[in-house]
């Protein structure tokens, strides 16, 4: 396979440069993100007619066997892919031909880059937001449950005044309200 830069070396790079250069073992995961990107990036293409109707309705229909098949386990990535862009570009243009080449179109790969991790941190932050909630409403259980169990305090790494175990778990809870509010914040600045 190609790699993107390979015409500007004159032989073949060392097996551990490629591995040094490949992502896939990690951005497989962005897989979803990526064919959504691309699907909205091919309709605009032929929408604008920067490529014909037929080529975008070739892609977005190929784009969604691949979806389909990376879901049903049919589709496994490996290292020859250097990055879910190249796996996504090889495989549909394995299907349709070169028509799965105008997907990159008016688009560089630092675009995709940033719309698939922007649409992959949003779809975190929700998960992440109900694991939080889910572990404060744990934590205000508990300290309900020891209202009146009493445990020394400390500061400084130092035993202090007495609390409640209650009191003490509270603050844990309040430190998690504040981790709810930067993810609100960063969801918010996803979309700037």
């Amino acid at each position: 396979m190609a790699k993107l830069w390979a015409g500007r070396f004159g032989k073949e790079t060392d097996l551990e440069v490629n591995d040094f250069n490949s992502s896939i073992s990690f951005d497989c995961r962005l897989y979803k993100e990526d064919i959504t990107g691309s699907m909205a990036h091919a309709a605009m293409l032929g929408k604008q007619g920067i490529i014909a109707e037929e080529e975008a309705d070739k892609i977005l229909e190929g784009l969604k066997g691949i979806l389909k098949e990376i879901e049903a386990g049919k589709i496994q990535f490996s290292a020859e892919y250097e990055d879910i862009h190249m796996a996504m570009e090889q495989i549909l243009t394995e299907r349709i031909g070169d028509a799965g080449k105008r997907l990159h179109t008016a688009r560089s790969r630092n675009d995709q880059v940033a719309l698939d991790m922007r649409l992959y941190v949003k779809k975190e932050i929700g998960e992440i937001k109900k694991l939080v909630i889910g572990f404060m409403e744990e934590l205000c259980d508990s300290s309900k449950k020891n209202l009146d169990t009493v445990m020394p305090g400390y500061t400084h790494l130092q035993r202090a005044q007495p609390v409640t175990f209650g009191h003490y778990i509270m603050a844990y809870a309040n430190m998690m309200k504040r981790d709810v509010i930067r993810l609100d914040n960063c969801l918010e600045g996803m979309d700037d």
